[in-house]
């Protein structure tokens, strides 16, 4: 189970997933040799042995990033499928800006920004706790 942000170059007047059409798709990311170099050299202890499939973990914190980059060149899009605890949400905004990308909550089709968002991180962590049940109840 993890919670989902989809990483894309959204149209910066959008506010949440309701404001998008097929009528104008979002550019690219970029080419993927070039998107993977930023990612490694932005977090050095990330995880691109799959260039397809990347793996970004916070074990102090608690939490662990897998990233789907895809085969496609250039990349168009990350999914981010996030696990654990803590604080994921301040990474994936500066994934997000690494990558001149907007990340969008797919739990509340909401945007994250410095300002706002996260808030369902919270709300799916607790959902998480409670189906699964924590380690030792």
């Amino acid at each position: 189970m993890s919670w989902d942000v989809l990483l894309m170059r959204f149209p910066d007047d959008a506010v949440s997933v309701d404001d998008l059409t097929d009528d104008d798709p979002p550019p690219p990311i970029g080419p993927a040799a070039e998107v993977l170099d930023r990612i490694r050299a932005a977090f050095p202890g990330v995880d691109l042995s799959d260039p397809t499939w990347g793996i970004l973990q916070d074990e102090q914190d608690g939490w662990s990033m897998e990233s789907g980059i895809g085969a496609r060149d250039p990349v168009e899009s990350i999914m981010l499928h996030i696990r654990g605890g803590g604080d994921p949400v301040t990474t994936a905004r500066r994934l997000a800006r690494l990558l001149d990308c907007r990340a969008l909550d797919c739990s509340d089709g909401e945007f994250l920004s410095d300002e706002v968002g996260g808030e369902s991180w919270e709300d799916f962590q607790a959902y998480r706790d409670r189906v699964v049940g924590r380690p030792g109840e």
